[in-house]
């Protein structure tokens, strides 16, 4: 009995390797070979930057308070001590939140903890 090369199961897999590839540039979205490795180094990117979104964002938040805060003419470091030791519990993605659209709000947040 010969060798099963274009059956069922291998079309499956190809085709959904392919329908994965789609978009790719040339051969990389046709051939099955430069798809598969492409798919796969595409998947390593994905969950790799996956990881990294989360550093990012923390670090535009921080910079967003950091030049809210400097313009009301505290420093960032002073700003979140001053609001651990006011006990006031806001995450920076909420400062940051209001800093850009309730500047009034983020003033008064400001306020309360310096005081």
């Amino acid at each position: 009995m010969p060798r099963a090369k274009g059956g069922f199961k291998t079309r499956q897999r190809r085709k959904k390797v392919l329908k994965a590839a789609s978009g790719f540039r040339g051969g990389r979205s046709r051939l099955i070979r430069s798809a598969i490795e492409t798919v796969k180094r595409a998947q390593r990117f994905a969950y790799k930057h996956r990881k990294v979104r989360k550093r990012e964002f923390r670090n535009l938040w921080v910079t967003r308070i950091g030049a809210a805060a400097k313009d009301l003419g505290v420093s960032y470091s002073q700003l979140m001590g001053r609001l651990s030791k006011a006990n006031i519990q806001i995450n920076r993605k909420m400062l940051s939140e209001l800093a850009i659209h309730d500047p009034q709000a983020f003033r008064k947040i400001v306020e309360v903890a310096s005081h």
